[in-house]
């Protein structure tokens, strides 16, 4: 079932993303050539925590860390280690706060150092892709637009939307109704309306769509190992424009 937000859910779900949005500051200014993942998991999390908030992903379905940190052709899920990053390297962090029973959930794909052109592309496209999508989270559309819209724009710059993985409804609960995919055909699923809150995340291959999951059972990676980006924002669908709730 869909729920449509009133004015005090989204107060909370302001202040969720909020902090998932200056945590994920942080995340970044950390991010360099030698540090670990487990480190930007510490930061993340003793952030989050002094915030008076909760890692929303922390124990969820038993993953076992509060981000999610995805480096090269890992797609989502990657678990934080003691690995390095490397100058070269991208990486995608995912990470959710829970506030007052509220939740607000958000991604973004990094460059560590100098990275190649064919990788700033990616990111450059699937940042864009998600905003694309956002523009068609308005009162009336159709959830498959957000969908076509997505496709749409990633496959116009050679790229490929990951199938496996989609978005999702957000509140009350980190993963509500509806499923958000990034591909199909525009003009299907329900109509939008204002109160909705959806996290819409574009997960975008440069090579094929096909992905698969590593034997630790979270870390998803491309079938041809090809780079992978993510970005995501949780959202509310307004009388207006879309209201982006993890943005600073």
């Amino acid at each position: 079932m869909i729920t449509c937000k009133s004015d005090k859910e989204l107060n909370y779900m302001r202040d969720a993303g909020k902090i998932v949005a200056q945590a994920h500051k942080e995340v970044e200014n950390a991010v360099e050539p030698g540090v670990t993942t487990k480190e930007l998991d510490r930061i993340a999390e003793d952030f989050i925590v002094k915030k008076g908030a909760r890692p929303a992903f922390k124990g969820l379905y038993g993953f076992p860390a509060t981000i999610c940190a995805s480096i090269n052709e890992e797609v989502v899920h990657g678990i934080p280690s003691l690995r390095k990053l490397e100058n070269g390297d991208i990486i995608s962090i995912d990470l959710g706060a829970e506030i007052n029973g509220y939740y607000g959930d958000a991604a973004r794909t990094l460059p560590v150092g100098s990275v190649t052109a064919e990788a700033e592309e990616l990111m450059r496209a699937t940042e864009q892709a998600l905003y694309v999508g956002i523009d068609q989270a308005v009162e009336g559309n159709r959830l498959s637009d957000i969908s076509h819209a997505i496709q749409s724009y990633v496959e116009s710059h050679g790229f490929s939307v990951v199938r496996d993985f989609v978005g999702h409804g957000i509140g009350s609960r980190l993963h509500e109704d509806p499923q958000v995919p990034n591909f199909g055909r525009p003009g299907r699923g329900p109509r939008l309306r204002q109160g909705m809150t959806l996290a819409i995340e574009p997960m975008v291959n440069v090579g094929t769509y096909e992905v698969l999951t590593l034997p630790n059972n979270w870390t998803v990676v491309t079938r041809d190992k090809k780079l992978s980006a993510h970005f995501e924002h949780t959202i509310a669908i307004t009388d207006d424009v879309p209201e982006i709730l993890t943005r600073l």
